[in-house]
């Protein structure tokens, strides 16, 4: 079953950086909740670190597409190093600043430069797989779906021991895990020049730039957003729904239940070859998503839960897949690296006014009800999927057309 693995691992140099680049995207996973552990753990107020942590993610959100850009243009080898320095810098002040009292603007300007330094790496990764494997766009999506998988790994395994340093041990040991992961990790991943994409130097190079097709793009976006809004309604929602219960200490486990299933789906999707398109399973991924959340309001028990939620993340990593496959199969390799990034800003751009809106619903009506916010963000998501040409990045090779272990999606 795990053949496709094996033979994508087996290109030179591919389990170096897949493995390097694990390392060093750590930290996503990390950052946000190291900050809210250390201002609580030094005593400080929910209200600077829920400030702090918007802070990071915002700043992240709107650089992405400005590193993405530079990536495809200068080449991983010089930009992840220096942004890789910068986001150190401005973890090591952040902590500092903290721990020393220091007046909150240094802190606040050290967790913007710090998400904004954030280097993309998990479209560096995807661009070096689609420059691997050019021209083998089966062979690409079973990629694609093992940094999927890797990706809820490590939002399973990161949170966790980030949890457990920062409370056993210092406030600021969780913001250091994510120091001692992503800064030696990028550089790594930076230093394995013979896998990094070609730049792309436009009018001084290789001729002007091709041209991003920015509708599909932005609809990709648009969709990205919506599940983004719906992944943390339904995050805030079952953590809610756990202190209803009375056992708020069992929210991460539901929460592992969510991620198990999205990552058994993402291991199976990469075993298959597709012959419908990237975006036509774009559009039945987030159908299927938005029908999964349809009995969480009504699920009254946490063993319940746990199978729902478990189910339910099965449509989670073949829908993302899915977005990854339509831009890397409808996006010049020019700006590949570009391409992707849209798509994750997409998604972190959601998760703010998901968890918001959830917030506010589970202080008037409970959690139950909350769940009905990461409904819509499903129903927003297929809608928006709808204005996605179906056609649109559907090139199938000869070796797609044929072979054994297809799945034909009706």
């Amino acid at each position: 079953m795990f053949t496709r693995y094996r033979t994508v691992l087996a290109y030179p140099g591919a389990l170096r950086f897949s493995v390097t680049a694990m390392v060093a995207r750590l930290p996503i996973s990390i950052s946000t909740l190291g900050v809210v552990l250390l201002v609580t753990g030094l005593g400080r107020s929910y209200a600077l670190a829920g400030a702090l942590s918007a802070t990071f993610t915002i700043c992240n959100g709107l650089s992405s597409v400005v590193q993405g850009r530079l990536l495809d243009r200068l080449g991983q080898f010089l930009v992840l190093p220096v942004v890789a320095a910068l986001y150190g810098l401005g973890v090591v002040g952040l902590i500092v600043a903290l721990e020393s009292g220091w007046p909150e603007p240094v802190a606040f300007l050290s967790c913007a430069l710090a998400g904004a330094a954030y280097p993309p790496i998990g479209s560096a990764v995807r661009a070096r797989w689609s420059h691997v494997l050019k021209g083998r766009p089966t062979e690409v999506q079973t990629a694609y779906a093992l940094e999927s998988v890797i990706d809820e790994a490590i939002f399973v395994i990161g949170p966790t021991v980030a949890t457990v340093l920062a409370t056993q041990w210092h406030p600021w040991a969780g913001l250091g895990l994510a120091l001692v992961t992503g800064v030696p990790g990028t550089l790594a991943l930076a230093a394995q020049r013979s896998t990094q994409p070609v730049p792309h130097l436009g009018s001084h190079g290789s001729g002007p730039r091709p041209a991003m097709p920015w509708v599909p793009v932005l609809v990709l976006a648009a969709v990205a957003l919506a599940l983004g809004s719906m992944f943390a309604a339904a995050e805030v929602s079952t953590v809610a729904f756990s202190a209803e219960q009375h056992a708020k200490s069992y929210a991460g486990v539901l929460l592992a239940c969510w991620a198990l299933g999205s990552m058994l789906a993402g291991l199976v999707t990469g075993t298959f070859r597709w012959r419908r398109s990237p975006a036509f399973r774009v559009r039945v991924g987030t159908f299927l998503l938005a029908l999964v959340m349809l009995p969480m309001p009504f699920v009254g028990s946490m063993a319940v839960m746990g199978v729902a939620l478990f189910v339910a993340g099965f449509a989670i990593a073949p829908t993302l897949i899915a977005s990854m496959a339509a831009v890397e199969q409808g996006v010049p390799a020019a700006r590949l690296t570009e391409g992707i990034a849209v798509i994750h800003t997409g998604l972190a751009a959601g998760l703010a006014p998901g968890a918001a809106l959830a917030g506010l619903v589970i202080d008037a009506h409970g959690a139950s009800a909350s769940y009905l916010v990461a409904l819509g963000g499903g129903v927003v998501a297929a809608l928006a999927s709808l204005a996605l040409p179906t056609s649109w990045s559907g090139r199938l090779t000869a070796d797609d057309a044929g072979g054994t272990s297809e799945l034909h999606v009706p």
